[in-house]
């Protein structure tokens, strides 16, 4: 299994903090987003890693490279970052990702390292972490069926259907991505849609078969870093045995 972490995104909301540093190499306590994440698959076990960059991407490779120097690892330009979502970063992995069963990761995420560790005991090919929480319109929520199946997955249905809210963190088995670029392909190539959320090919598979089941992480540490003030407040709440 390999891990795709997608890290070209320009954070705009987080400015200054984003202006000459890219989100996921901000620090909390005593390392960046993305160490934090890669120490976290490392632990696990996970040896090869695709990182697709844009937004200063020499910082990134610079830091990656040094902090790794023996890792496998591939980096993927998007170099329309800034006119595109997270669903075209996707697309660009296709190469490493295509057929083969993946970690997809957020590179932005601030989460307790067990949450990694949970996904990959957990036995199943496709599964989608989730937090609860109250829920308002800017989470990207999760509605499942009696058997925690997605059925929903995006920011626009009614809150209290859903039962939690999207972490960021999915595993997916080699026929999940299959269909998934089978998907992509029509969505990039002739739709056009490259400038959504990659959740909404998540959703269009679902009546083709193909779904996730949740896993609950609620009770282990998370935290959301969209905002200045965000990131204030998990300096101030990273438990002390993560700091």
């Amino acid at each position: 299994m390999k891990a795709i972490i997608l890290a070209a995104g320009t954070a705009s909301r987080l400015r200054p903090l984003t202006n000459d540093t890219p989100k996921c190499l901000l620090k909390i306590g005593e390392r960046c987003l993305l160490q934090r994440s890669m120490d976290a698959l490392i632990a696990n076990g996970i040896s090869e890693f695709v990182i697709v960059t844009g937004y200063l991407r020499e910082q990134i490779e610079t830091f990656v490279t040094a902090t790794y120097p023996t890792l496998d690892v591939t980096f993927i330009y998007n170099d329309i970052y800034d006119s595109t979502n997270n669903i075209y970063s996707l697309w660009l992995a296709r190469p490493e990702a295509q057929g083969k069963e993946i970690l997809l990761l957020d590179s932005d995420l601030l989460y307790d390292p067990g949450i990694v560790t949970r996904v990959i005991a957990a036995g199943e090919h496709n599964i989608l972490t989730l937090i609860r929480h109250p829920l308002g319109e800017e989470e990207m929520k999760v509605v499942t069926d009696a058997d925690g199946c997605i059925t929903q997955i995006n920011k626009t249905c009614d809150p209290s259907t859903a039962v939690g809210e999207s972490l960021g963190i999915e595993r997916m088995g080699s026929d999940y991505t299959a269909a998934l670029y089978k998907e992509l392909e029509v969505m990039m190539l002739r739709e056009n849609l490259s400038n959504i959320f990659y959740e909404r090919a998540f959703e269009r598979l679902i009546p083709q078969g193909h779904t996730f089941r949740v896993l609950d992480v609620s009770n282990l540490f998370s935290c959301e870093l969209d905002t200045v003030e965000d990131f204030e407040n998990a300096r101030r709440i990273i438990p002390a045995e993560l700091y």
